[in-house]
């Protein structure tokens, strides 16, 4: 039977066209928060000659070293640091995403997981899906293996570093120190005044992506590597109808993630996304379906979507509500700490 719905409708029906609108959604929403922070720190940079902007706390998304000493040191202390909360309160909505919804986070907010996206798309156009991402190259399983686990190597490095090693007087020293208080004007910095290095190696990112599908996501993410692990508690999870599949192939051929989903009955891989790309172009109804582990009720696409992005801003209305989203740094703190940001104090505190 066929399941195809067709018109403006298949945008409410289908899970994998919803989260579109959701992706670019957030895309459009991260662009406009580094815009609003670049004018807020060039207020200050430049002693106030230009228009005063308040600071969008939702850049501190992009520090998940600060989410991770904040969350070890809420557990030690049960002290919610006010320096850079909502990293933390990020941090939890996107592990409460993966404990429920797979990996959605990588599949429905992330802003990388969409240029990803955007460049083996453009390798479809510039070389014809045949011989580009995600199923035209595909690296041998002895080389994709040993790749894959660069990224589990980098999530252990930063468990070990801070979640094993790290006191909760070393923790709050680091909470608290020049460095971490404007770590995040140091990444907009990052951007800003780029290194050659760095923008050679991002530029080396982008070519190697144009062919091997999402191959930061794929190989080097640490934060992907933690939430495919915690995804693995996950009790929704694609199912596939064995009587009904007709082995056509089109799920494994759609997949980003390189999972051949025509071999598996419930999709299980640490790598699955839950973009519901394999559940959308099954030609057969309800062959392909999340559904929820243990009892196997299917769930519709629209609700996965809906449902995943609930949670992430369940949170961010909570952290609203109890004053836990923005950062007790006051505005003299800020004016200090960006005009002395060249002292030896800003540096990293383990490189001291």
């Amino acid at each position: 039977m066929s399941r195809r719905v067709k018109g403006w409708r298949s945008w409410l029906v289908y899970g994998h066209k919803l989260r579109k609108i959701i992706q670019y959604g957030f895309f459009l929403t991260v662009i406009w928060i580094g815009v609003q922070f670049y004018l807020w720190y060039k207020f200050y940079q430049t002693g106030g000659k230009l228009f005063s902007v308040s600071r969008p706390a939702g850049v501190e998304g992009f520090l998940p070293i600060s989410a991770l000493i904040n969350l070890k040191y809420w557990i030690l202390t049960g002290i919610f640091t006010m320096v850079h909360p909502s990293a933390l309160v990020i941090f939890l909505a996107i592990i409460s995403m993966s404990l429920i919804f797979k990996k959605s986070f990588c599949g429905f907010v992330c802003p990388v997981g969409l240029i990803s996206e955007w460049f083996w798309k453009l390798s479809h156009k510039l070389f014809g899906k045949k011989a580009s991402a995600p199923w035209g190259w595909r690296l041998p399983k002895w080389i994709d293996y040993p790749l894959r686990s660069i990224k589990y190597l980098l999530l252990a490095f930063f468990v070990n570093a801070i979640l094993l090693l790290m006191s909760s007087s070393a923790l709050e020293s680091f909470i608290n120190s020049p460095y971490n208080k404007v770590a995040d004007v140091k990444m907009l910095l990052f951007f800003t005044d780029m290194s050659g290095f760095a923008l050679g190696v991002i530029l080396l990112l982008a070519v190697v992506s144009l062919f091997i599908a999402n191959f930061w996501c794929r190989y080097l993410c640490p934060y992907g590597a933690l939430l495919g692990l915690v995804s693995f508690l996950s009790p929704v999870k694609i199912r596939r109808n064995i009587p009904t599949c007709t082995d056509c192939l089109a799920c494994t051929k759609v997949c980003p993630a390189m999972i051949q989903v025509h071999k598996e009955t419930i999709v299980r891989s640490d790598e699955c996304m839950g973009c519901l790309a394999c559940v959308d172009i099954c030609p057969v109804e309800k062959t392909l379906e999340p559904v929820i582990a243990g009892i196997r009720k299917p769930i519709s696409g629209r609700t996965f979507a809906i449902g995943a992005v609930a949670i992430f801003l369940a949170f961010y209305i909570a952290a609203i509500a109890t004053g836990h989203w923005q950062n007790n740094i006051s505005q003299s703190e800020y004016i200090y700490h960006i005009g002395n940001m060249n002292n030896m104090d800003y540096g990293h505190p383990g490189a001291r």
